[in-house]
């Protein structure tokens, strides 16, 4: 059964590839952004910060969720316990590349949806195998991509996602950012 949507969407992410996903879910929405401080306290697990700062990023949507459904997502990647974020610059891109090369992490994506009141959370986890990549793979990506807005400073949809990932464990969306089934389920028990 299709999903009817019960109140309009607004995705608060500036993220294209979130923003496909939803498209391509034949869900119509609006995009809504605001800036919100990623920043969550230490000692947190990987789940545990992907759902906060999914939360931080509803809390900032107090206004709208009166009217409409606000889906908030936050995505990391977690490397042997290291929290991966957005890479600030090439010399950083690289380096996250270099550690991700010849092994597995994970990618965690914390979800909210909020409306009124109302707020539910929840967070998928996809393993992530990445074949040895050689230094000049490494820098045709940099210079050729955009690895800056990505977790981990790649996205799996991109050259070196087709070149360097060998197998994943979960769901694909979950690494582009939007773990579409698990959305989709708790978008109708909403």
């Amino acid at each position: 059964m299709m999903y009817q949507q019960p109140y309009p969407l607004i995705l608060a992410s500036k993220s294209p590839r979130r923003q496909e996903l939803l498209a391509a879910m034949d869900l119509e929405f609006q995009v809504l952004l605001k800036e919100v401080d990623e920043s969550y306290p230490e000692g947190m697990e990987p789940a545990q910060i992907a759902v906060y700062i999914s939360e931080k990023k509803a809390m900032a949507f107090v206004e709208e969720r009166v009217n409409s459904l606000v889906i908030t997502a936050d995505t990391i990647v977690s490397y042997q316990g290291e929290i991966m974020g957005k890479p600030a610059d090439k010399n950083q891109a690289r380096e996250m590349l270099q550690k991700l090369s010849g092994t597995k992490h994970e990618v965690y994506t914390g979800v909210s949806l909020a409306h009124g009141n109302k707020m539910e959370s929840f967070f998928d986890l996809t393993e992530v195998f990445f074949k040895t990549v050689t230094e000049g793979q490494i820098e045709h990506y940099i210079t050729q991509y955009n690895p800056y807005d990505k977790a981990g400073g790649y996205g799996i949809q991109d050259w070196i996602g087709f070149i360097a990932v060998e197998k994943i464990i979960g769901s694909y969306t979950n690494v582009m950012g939007l773990p579409t089934e698990k959305l989709y389920t708790s978008l109708s028990k909403f």
